[in-house]
C-alpha cells in the first residue's frame, strides 16, 4: 500500500514522502496513529495545501524534543538490585526499570523511547543509556546499577 508520511519516521522516511509499505502494517498502525495517510489523489492535494503547517509543527516537536534532551545531559541514574558477590544481578535491569527511575527524578519517557546498548543490563556497573525524544533528538544518560546484597 503507498502512503504518505504525516511525519518523520525512522527507517521509513521523511515527511511527505510518498512510500510503499505492507497493508497491515499500514491499516493497523500507521494511518490510526495518524502518522500517514492513504496515497489518493484527494489526500495528495490536501498535503500539499497543508505542507507548510506540518512541516512548522514539525519543527515545533523537534525544538521541543531537543530542550527536553537538554535537561538529560549529564544525567545519571541509579538503580539497586539484588546481586551475588560476583555483581552478577539475580534478574536483570529493563527499559521498565529505567522509565521507572527516570519517573522518581521527575522525568517521563515511555519505555519505548528507551535504546539499550544490549539487551538487558545483567551486571553492576555503569551503562550508556539512549533516549529517543524524537527521530533526530536523542539525549544520553548513564545507568548506574548498583548490586544490593
Amino acid at each position: 500500500m503507498q502512503i504518505i508520511l504525516m511525519e518523520k519516521m525512522a527507517n521509513l522516511g521523511q515527511l511527505g514522502e510518498i512510500v510503499k509499505v505492507k497493508n497491515g502494517y499500514a491499516r493497523n498502525f500507521l494511518i490510526p496513529q495518524g502518522k500517514a495517510k492513504r496515497a489518493t489523489e484527494s489526500n495528495k492535494a490536501e498535503f500539499a495545501v497543508r505542507r507548510v503547517e506540518l512541516e512548522a509543527a514539525e519543527q515545533v516537536k523537534a525544538a521541543e524534543a531537543q530542550a527536553r534532551a537538554d535537561k538529560f545531559s549529564g544525567l545519571t541514574v541509579q538503580i539497586v538490585q539484588k546481586a551475588g558477590v560476583d555483581g552478577k544481578l539475580f534478574g536483570s535491569v529493563t527499559s521498565a526499570d529505567i522509565v521507572a527511575a527516570l519517573a522518581l527524578q521527575g522525568f517521563a519517557v515511555e519505555k519505548t523511547q528507551v535504546r539499550m546498548p544490549e539487551d538487558h543490563l545483567k551486571r553492576v556497573g555503569d551503562y550508556p543509556v539512549s533516549i529517543a525524544l524524537h527521530t533526530d533528538v536523542i539525549a544520553n544518560i548513564t545507568v548506574s546499577v548498583l548490586g544490593e546484597h
